[in-house]
């Protein structure tokens, strides 16, 4: 349970972006089928793009 209303859809939909643009057919539900390598481009391209975000924003 999220304590910021709205923040699991937003995360959802911030990990699907993320997916597509490493090019991870990530489906809603269940992924236990990704390679560990898949799952991981999917998690650092977020983190990357948190990274830019927050150096965009100390400009």
């Amino acid at each position: 349970m999220s304590v910021v209303p709205g923040a699991q859809e937003a995360l959802n939909r911030f990990k699907m972006e993320a997916a597509n643009e490493v090019g991870v057919n990530l489906k809603q539900g269940y992924n236990g089928d990704l390679t560990s390598r898949q799952a991981g481009s999917i998690g650092g391209q977020m983190v990357k793009k948190m990274i830019e975000s927050y150096e965009s924003s100390m400009k």
